[in-house]
């Protein structure tokens, strides 16, 4: 019995559109899986997942359709524009390259990245945002995507270049902000993962454009921009490679393992005094602040 498959929608993003259009133009040919597999060299399983928006095409394979069906460049065309564009599926496609990838390189400026994030500190952040409507029901779901990428039998190499404000944050008060950060220091115990920190010292850096991280899987590496209310996944081998020479770049920039653990304990430290320092701050007029700051 044929397996099922959720319909695609081709008004969702080009993404969809172009395995919409890639089933339609097999199935109006009369090509099962297999034979367009053979024009393709891909195997039947991986024409049904690129049919159904599980994997993507690569340039080359756009041009043996494009010269297999006579489309006039109509699927490289496609592909240009999916690959440059926004992507509202970004979440579910990064998931699943990260559950299948050999190293993770993130860059992250304002807060601990997600596959980093304790519960608590997770929920803060959630509870903060505006654009999340169910956030018991996401946290879930950011915890499951920590665990699949952490807690799997073959976990990849994850390092994280992080800049030394985050740690100064108090997201979620005290307590929460402590937990995370002997988190931290946890994680810096296990043999695939690496965080160093960035310090303040440094200044401008080109990190300061914006989160990014690099996805390696077996074949080939995939890069994604963060940005407010979405991001963009990049597949375009020239563009991700920059993205690898930005994080080498910020990367040197970054101190040491070893000295990023002092770091983050001598801030653990300090967390107490800075919240509570922060909150009182906070509860003063706006007066008497300044005229603290002056004094200080």
């Amino acid at each position: 019995m044929p397996v099922a498959r959720a319909p695609l929608n081709p008004k969702t993003s080009v993404w969809h559109m172009l395995a919409y259009l890639l089933r339609w133009e097999r199935e109006k040919n009369g090509l099962s899986l297999t034979q367009w597999g053979k024009i393709a060299s891909a195997a039947p399983s991986t024409v049904s997942n690129v049919e159904a928006g599980r994997r993507k095409i690569d340039e080359r394979q756009a041009k043996i359709i494009d010269r297999h069906f006579r489309t006039g460049g109509l699927f490289e065309l496609l592909l240009w524009y999916a690959q440059n564009g926004h992507n509202p599926d970004w979440a579910q496609s990064v998931t699943a390259y990260e559950t299948i990838a050999q190293i993770i390189r993130i860059y992250q400026g304002q807060i601990i990245p997600g596959p980093f994030q304790t519960e608590d500190y997770a929920r803060a952040l959630l509870l903060a945002s505006s654009n999340v409507e169910d956030v018991d029901a996401t946290l879930r779901a950011r915890m499951e995507r920590q665990a699949a990428i952490l807690e799997r039998p073959d976990p990849p190499y994850v390092w994280a270049l992080l800049d030394e404000n985050v740690l100064d944050d108090c997201i979620g008060g005290v307590e929460v902000m402590q937990a995370q950060l002997r988190h931290l220091l946890d994680l810096m115990q296990r043999p695939h993962i690496s965080i160093r920190i960035i310090p303040r010292s440094t200044g401008a850096h080109i990190g300061k454009d914006g989160p990014f991280r690099i996805i390696s899987v077996e074949s080939r590496d995939i890069a994604y921009a963060g940005a407010r209310r979405g991001g963009r996944l990049i597949e375009m081998c020239g563009e991700v490679e920059q993205f690898k020479l930005d994080f080498d770049r910020i990367g040197q920039k970054a101190a040491s393992e070893d000295a990023s653990r002092v770091l983050i304990e001598r801030r653990l430290e300090a967390t107490e005094w800075r919240c509570s320092g922060a909150r009182a701050q906070s509860a003063l007029p706006s007066t008497m602040r300044r005229a603290s700051r002056w004094r200080r």
